[in-house]
């Protein structure tokens, strides 16, 4: 046997949340995860409203109507739902299952209700990350500086931060995005970490085995 196949240790995926009130960083720092990591793949949601341009289903949703959406709740096919406005979105589970059956890392860029949820069906499984702005100024001026909301928008954005920022305790880390490269820096370090944690190296008990076998036959 190689010492290639005895470093290969078979791993159960994990779930990581990235949370933030709006203009923090979660989306950018999602997107620089996805760019620079290998094994780890964007949840894909299930929705009610209409594909957009452009948008592929399987790819950017799994767009189904109201009932079968209904059902599906019903039957406990998703790990978390919620109604946004007019639209119903959730996450499905089977495919999930299969990517963490299959090692691999599924990235979730959710609100702290999403959260919650996962947290409820799938706590073993879950890495959280709470982002937070360095100030409430350079939250207002991030908001502002993006110019796609208007004056009226980003003041609701600004009164609605607090409440969501309100749940940091409830999340396993917290990084404050005051530089962003920075704070991708130091997802990446926790999604490191948490690959290495010994509950989710599967294939530990069968490695060591063959370890502990090689060490007799060497005489060691």
């Amino acid at each position: 046997m190689s010492g290639n196949e005895l470093r290969a240790v078979a791993r159960r995926g994990l779930m990581l949340v990235l949370s933030s009130p709006s203009g923090a960083g979660k989306t950018t720092i999602s997107r620089a995860l996805l760019e620079r990591e290998t094994g780890i793949s964007m949840s894909v949601s299930a929705t009610t409203r209409s594909p957009r341009p452009g948008e592929i289903d399987g790819k950017d949703y799994h767009f189904v109507d109201v009932d079968r959406f209904h059902r599906m709740v019903e039957a406990g096919e998703f790990l978390e739902h919620a109604r946004v406005f007019s639209n119903y979105y959730g996450t499905p589970r089977a495919p999930v299952e299969a990517t963490l059956a299959g090692g691999k890392d599924v990235l979730f860029d959710i609100d702290w209700q999403g959260t919650q949820q996962l947290a409820q069906n799938a706590r073993a499984d879950l890495v959280s990350v709470f982002i937070l702005p360095p100030s409430l100024e350079e939250l207002h001026r991030r908001l502002s500086g993006r110019g796609l909301d208007s004056a009226d928008v980003v003041a609701e954005r600004m009164a609605k931060a607090g409440d969501e920022m309100s749940h940091w305790p409830e999340y396993d880390y917290i990084v404050v995005n005051s530089d962003l490269e920075t704070s991708i820096g130091e997802v990446r370090s926790i999604l490191a970490a948490a690959r290495l944690k010994r509950e989710r190296q599967a294939g530990l008990p069968a490695f060591v085995n063959r370890l502990r076998g090689l060490d007799r036959d060497s005489g060691g």
